[in-house]
């Protein structure tokens, strides 16, 4: 499907909507990207999905920018756990959920950036269920996953940027008897499940994954982690 303009305010953002074949009605699952915005990557996020039986859309919430270009707002934003940046993926939510094929459940789906966005969304923010691929927790993560939503968690355990993270979240969930599945990948660093367009990645993206590690997608442990996350929102959104 073509890309798809929503309202927002005065203007518009741009989402890209991928539709299932299966039978109606489904659950639909806001895909948030990671750093690099709107990318071909997370169009074939999105399109994976459908292949599933989901109705998937991706949210720009960067408006065309990269994520360092707009940083310091979305920082602030994601501190406040308000601002453009959730009444965005919020109008993303409500399309799927009033779509004429909605079953009435929403899930959602997050790499790096967006896979910390996703923890957030999990809980508060009216979701059925939340997959978090290498996103890092919030500051008081204890409490503020104390009423989410259930969670499948994948992480890389070669990535030096979020050492311990996995285990982390995995003693949260418990702890607070959240239906989930958490798992760390061996040999697997950050961002393995994005197989970007080399020309889509910036320069100093390239530089920066060098410096601190991680950017290396990993054929295999995707196979699985999709594998895991398909089967865990079948359980939960159907």
């Amino acid at each position: 499907m073509p890309d798809l303009n929503l309202a927002y305010k005065d203007e518009t953002f741009l989402t890209y909507v991928a539709h299932p074949l299966a039978k109606k009605p489904y659950p639909g699952v806001v895909v948030i990207h990671d750093a690099l915005g709107m990318s071909t990557d997370i169009r074939n996020q999105c399109d994976w999905l459908a292949k599933h039986g989901y109705l998937a859309a991706a949210p720009d919430l960067f408006s065309g920018r990269s994520f360092f270009g707009c940083m310091f707002t979305i920082i602030k934003e994601l501190n406040k756990r308000s601002g453009p940046v959730f009444d965005k993926v919020e109008l993303t939510k409500q399309y799927l959920l009033n779509h004429p094929t909605s079953n009435g459940k929403v899930g959602v789906i997050g790499f790096c950036f967006g896979g910390g966005f996703a923890i957030i969304l999990s809980a508060g923010y009216g979701f059925d269920s939340a997959s978090v691929n290498y996103g890092p927790l919030p500051k008081n993560a204890h409490d503020t996953l104390k009423n989410a939503c259930p969670i499948v968690g994948s992480y890389g355990a070669m990535d030096r940027t979020l050492k311990g993270t996995a285990d982390r979240l995995e003693e949260i969930l418990t702890d607070h008897h959240i239906v989930h599945d958490v798992k760390e990948y061996k040999n697997t660093d950050h961002s393995f499940m994005n197989n970007h367009d080399p020309r889509e990645v910036p320069m100093f993206i390239k530089v920066i994954s060098k410096v601190f590690g991680g950017g290396a997608y990993h054929a295999d442990s995707t196979i699985d982690a999709r594998s895991r996350i398909i089967s865990f929102f079948d359980k939960t959104l159907r």
